[in-house]
């Protein structure tokens, strides 16, 4: 499984992409304002030279020509832009149009399986299902994910699935074992991902002998 991070800090990407594993980017206008951030553009460009994997940027038009024209200007700014599409019709239909000229999209606020078929049958290089959203109105998110994978499976879609609005190392842990494409993290999970109170007693016990060791030695 591919892992993303899903943030517009360009501090944390750099220590993401430290650790090794970073695969690629995800952003939307809500971490774009986290950051104060009000020059779309120019960020997405600095996030794009610190990772050779996809960074989806999010079209923030809502009509069909704006949305047609923003997208193309985004996909303009990096090669490996990957444009964020809305789950709407308008959307869809974009979609479309930016999958015959060879520019990727990542379909975005996908909450049912319907949904996703619909994504994948635009032609949609990603879906994007938010299951910590999901999970917040009490329906099993990565449960949405399990049903996507079993369409796209009985269909042959190529499609990546995105596990996204991830909350915590369960929500990475599950969709790995759905068999997931992607996981979107935010920072914080990161780096809750290698803890484990037994790693970190056995690590101790490990300094604690080795000192004793060298005691005695001396």
């Amino acid at each position: 499984m591919k892992f993303f991070i899903d943030t517009a800090n360009i501090d944390e990407i750099k220590k993401a992409a430290s650790y090794g594993f970073l695969d690629g980017v995800t952003t939307n206008p809500s971490l774009m304002a986290k950051e104060g951030i009000s020059d779309q553009d120019g960020r997405i460009k600095a996030i794009c030279a610190l990772t050779s994997g996809p960074v989806s940027a999010e079209v923030l038009s809502t009509e069909p020509e704006t949305m047609l024209a923003e997208a193309r200007h985004l996909a303009s700014l990096a090669t490996n832009v990957v444009i964020k599409l809305p789950l709407t019709m308008t959307g869809l239909k974009t979609t479309k149009i930016l999958a015959n000229e060879d520019i990727h999209v990542n379909v975005t606020l996908v909450f049912s399986a319907l949904q996703a078929l619909l994504a994948a049958k635009a032609g949609a290089a990603y879906i994007s299902p938010f299951v910590g959203r999901l999970d917040d109105t009490g329906v099993d998110g990565l449960g949405i994910v399990e049903d996507i994978q079993t369409i796209y499976s009985n269909y042959g879609y190529e499609t990546e699935i995105i596990v996204a609005s991830i909350r915590n190392p369960q929500h990475v842990l599950r969709a790995a074992l759905l068999g997931a494409d992607i996981s979107t993290i935010p920072f914080s999970v990161i780096n809750q991902l290698a803890s484990h109170p037994m790693t970190q007693q056995g690590l101790a016990t490990f300094l604690a002998d080795h000192a004793r060791a060298k005691e005695i030695k001396t």
